[in-house]
């Protein structure tokens, strides 16, 4: 008789074992349906054995070997492995994690054929001259039919809203699907730039590399990463490897799609993210592990996408928090996609103008190889000048100050677009009492309700909690209720209010909340249908706006006096990556930063547009203090609804890590920097040490005592490498 050892979705540290019956066999990394208490679940078979430990009696058989899909490469299960002992998460739903959700039920999947798009015969009768002229996708997408049939990645490459344009051409009759997908030849290069000497250094530098060798590129904004991500990609392409592309934000994904295939338009490229329905996102997947798709563009969990010819990863905006996942599998992609590039003995590059210290640090110390571009791509772009604006001792009603109002009215004058950054959504973050003080606190929560005026109401943005604005105080019945401080929407009245002619546009997470409004707003912008947009970090980063001249930036000072040590540095990075948006083409870009402190170090070094020196400072700061990089950490959160049983765990935890004595440091439980949310009081716990592996061998240690306590009321996780606190 044959064994399996099946990890499944649960939350418990081990492997399941069941047994096959004489005429099924299951190879390792296949998906089978199990019996698992009184459901059947699909699992994923790690280990194939003659004999097992479990007695007889309570072994199991598979009900089901799933054939309908290639089975989990050995090298992606070895890659979860590492992460569920590097995380300290349970090995099922590590693996089960990585799969797309169709891929954990036991309906059969198959993987579609790419169709090919022609001409009807209606379409070949057509007279392109007779369609009206302001119909250009349409003209576009039937002259290059008329060549030739496409595919549907070389109908993307022809416009962002191509795919819309070609589904209106189907319904027409004049176009339509063909089930042969084209055989891809030697794979077409559009090489619209020509590469500047930084950026052919850096493409040289990476193609030389044959095995693993991590590269930073530190690029200010503007620089041209991109560009070197494309000719890299080429080189790659031309070999018939694939390619795996990590990006923070959704947002980005479709504009960098488009841009990827209009360079390579006879590769298939597909996208991984949240924003796909789980029937593409199965298709793209399974397009990736059977190696039609050699480019891979996605978000974090991309990161875990078996691909066959892997030969480099990029990981863009190396620095941003958006890779580190905050729940379940607490992974950072960056982190994972140095550990498979070295498992695949393949070149990774992190780019970024503004490296997490982190990785800056490798830099300096020889781990990985620093590759700079110091000069923006197009010759005519000069990096913005950046000037603070002093307001300690202005009084301002509505967040922006005169010569801030001043530089906005001269870009309407010279019909240039400008940029008012907020990381502050909302009309104002909190609503008071002129008479006694009350303030507008969130009944389940440890923080404020924000006033959202237009729709009257009072919102939470840590629980979702939300209530209709009170007419009078709830606490003394006053009727002069004023809001303190400013958010998007309040900035977004006061400018229409102050400029009544000009177009503004609010980007932020309320006003792109449905589908599809994002791209219809970066459209607008592109067609220069907007003067001023009034935005948070969703506008920091990635955007290229020609027309765009003017940032200026409100309310950050809150970053210089904050509890998180890594405060000062998200700062420095999103008014680096906000200001890289003025001034990408010939017209002269210029920042204007509104703070009470105009001396601060960081301000100097983001006028100076100086990231080493600032980042020399921090590092300098950090290493005196303690902090990472030069420990290691993990931090253990628990969350309950009664105060007393969070902290009872948490003194047993912290009792529990005390008594290894081990290699490690072992700070007090504290409460959380939100000690309640959404009526459950949270608490933490610190442990760190200077090596990364005795802080692994404290957890291996630790862990199994955290699993024995008590903790039927409440929840908690293990963060190794945490970002937040």
């Amino acid at each position: 008789m044959s064994f399996v050892r099946v990890a499944l979705d649960v939350p418990l540290s081990t492997l399941f074992d069941y047994f096959l019956a004489e005429n099924i066999s299951a190879s390792v990394g296949q998906r089978v349906l199990v019996t698992f208490g009184r459901q059947q679940v699909v699992g994923v078979v790690m280990e194939c054995r003659s004999e097992t430990a479990v007695p007889a009696e309570r072994i199991k058989a598979v009900v089901q070997v799933l054939h309908d899909v290639p089975p989990v490469p050995a090298d992606m299960l070895k890659l979860l492995r590492f992460c569920s002992d590097y995380y300290q998460h349970p090995l099922g739903m590590t693996v089960l994690s990585a799969l797309p959700t169709r891929m954990r039920s036991s309906e059969p999947i198959t993987l579609k054929r790419a169709l090919t798009y022609a001409l009807s015969a209606s379409g070949r009768a057509l007279d392109l001259e007779l369609l009206p002229r302001r119909k250009v996708v349409q003209h576009r997408i039937l002259r290059a039919l008329q060549a030739d049939a496409l595919s549907g990645n070389q109908v993307r490459g022809i416009s962002a809203t191509a795919m819309t344009t070609l589904k209106l051409l189907l319904e027409s009759g004049w176009v339509e699907e063909c089930a042969e997908a084209k055989p891809l030849t030697t794979p077409s290069f559009n090489n619209a730039h020509s590469l500047t000497a930084e950026q052919q250094h850096a493409v040289d530098a990476v193609n030389q590399a044959k095995a693993y060798a991590c590269f930073l590129l530190h690029g200010i904004t503007g620089s041209g990463k991109t560009e070197v991500y494309v000719h890299l990609m080429h080189e790659v392409l031309q070999r018939g490897g694939q390619v795996l592309l990590l990006v923070p934000e959704i947002n980005l994904t479709p504009q960098l799609e488009h841009y990827f295939q209009s360079r390579f338009p006879d590769v298939e490229l597909v996208s991984l993210h949240s924003g796909l329905n789980e029937g593409e996102r199965t298709q793209n997947w399974l397009r990736a592990q059977s190696g039609q798709a050699h480019i891979v563009l996605g978000t974090r969990l991309s990161v875990f996408t078996p691909l066959p010819q892997l030969a480099l990863i990029i990981v863009d905006e190396e620095h941003d928090a958006s890779f580190k996942q905050q729940d379940g599998l607490r992974y950072s992609a960056r982190d994972v996609a140095i550990f498979r590039a070295k498992q695949r003995m393949v070149p990774i590059v992190l780019g970024s103008a503004t490296p997490s210290l982190e990785s800056y640090y490798n830099a300096q110390s020889g781990r990985y190889t620093l590759l700079r571009l110091s000069q923006r791509a197009n010759a005519q772009a000069q990096l913005p000048s950046v000037r603070c604006l002093n307001i300690s001792n202005a009084i301002l009603p509505e967040g922006i100050s005169p010569a801030m109002l001043g530089a906005l009215g001269e870009r309407l004058q010279r019909r240039e677009q400008s940029l008012i950054f907020i990381n502050r959504r909302g009309h104002a973050p909190v609503l008071m009492c002129t008479a006694c003080g009350w303030l507008s606190g969130c009944p389940n929560c440890a923080g404020k309700l924000v006033l959202h005026l237009k729709d009257r109401r009072l919102r939470c943005h840590h629980c979702g909690h939300q209530q209709r604005v009170p007419h009078t105080c709830p606490s003394c019945g006053n009727a002069d209720l004023q809001p303190v401080g400013i958010g998007t929407q309040r900035v977004e009245a006061a400018l229409q209010e102050h400029f009544p002619d000009a177009r503004i546009l609010r980007v932020d997470r309320d006003s792109t909340r449905n589908k599809g409004t994002w791209n219809a707003m970066r459209k607008q912008i592109e067609e220069n249908a907007v003067d001023i947009l009034v935005g948070t970090q969703m506008l920091a980063k990635g955007h290229d706006f020609p027309n765009l001249t003017l940032v200026g930036v409100l309310n950050p000072d809150s970053a210089l006096y904050s509890s998180d040590f890594r405060a000062s540095e998200k700062l420095f990075a999103q008014l680096s990556q906000v200001a890289g948006r003025a001034g990408r083409a010939d017209k002269p870009g210029e920042v204007l930063v509104q703070t009470a402190f105009p001396e601060h170090p960081l301000f100097r070094a983001l006028i100076a547009h100086d990231y080493e020196t600032w980042a020399r400072t921090m590092l300098a700061e950090r290493e005196q203090a303690g902090f990472p990089p030069f420990v290691y950490q993990v931090l253990l959160r628990a969350e309950g609804k009664q105060e007393s049983d969070v902290f009872a765990f948490m003194h047993k935890a912290h009792a529990a890590a005390k008594a290894q004595g081990m290699d490690v440091e072992v700070y007090g439980v504290v409460p959380a920097a939100m000690p309640r949310r959404a009526n459950h009081f949270l608490a933490q716990l610190l442990v760190q040490s200077a090596t990364r592996k005795s802080l692994q061998q404290f957890l291996r240690a630790w862990k199994p005592l955290l699993d024995e306590l008590p903790a039927q009321k409440l929840r908690w996780s293990l963060d190794v490498d945490p970002l937040e606190f």
